[in-house]
């Protein structure tokens, strides 16, 4: 069994960190939007490829206001580029954040099961030894694996 994680992070890094990611929080909340899932669906996506045409219309808007819908502002239009743009490398550091946090949570969360099924295992086989304190252990560990009866599993009574 190889042990990928070996190092625990300590407890004051990982306060120091989500004391920073509130302050993160923080600082940018009062600008952040949340939309539904139905919201989202129905919102136009903007991909890299996507970018340049945004920004290229984006200048021809400001040399050409004639041409602008007058239903639209130069200033919306600015400012929804702008978050749009500038909002990309945030959310970049925060993707690989996550996916490394997910990641390190994952293999910590599979090798912290594997241990303490090791551990019950092996007491289960020093309960069936007659080892003091053993079957305690097992019998408090043991509830972890109680089938539920199905509901289509018929009880004969």
């Amino acid at each position: 069994m190889k042990n990928l994680h070996q190092s625990s992070i300590p407890q004051e890094v990982l306060t120091e960190a989500l004391n920073k990611l509130n302050e993160v929080n923080s600082i940018l909340s009062p600008y952040l939007l949340t939309v539904t899932k139905d919201d989202r669906r129905g919102l136009a996506k903007m991909g890299n490829k996507s970018l340049a045409f945004v920004t290229e219309a984006n200048e021809y808007s400001k040399q050409n206001p004639n041409l602008r819908p007058a239903f639209t502002s130069q200033e919306d239009f600015d400012i929804d580029v702008a978050d749009a743009t500038g909002l990309l490398p945030v959310s970049g550091i925060l993707e690989k954040l996550l996916s490394q946090v997910e990641d390190t949570s994952l293999v910590a969360g599979s090798e912290a099961l594997n241990h303490a099924l090791l551990f019950y295992n092996n007491t289960k086989l020093a309960a069936k030894n007659g080892v003091a304190g053993a079957q305690e252990i097992t019998n408090s560990l043991s509830t972890r694996f109680t089938r539920r009866k199905r509901k289509n599993e018929t009880s004969e009574e």
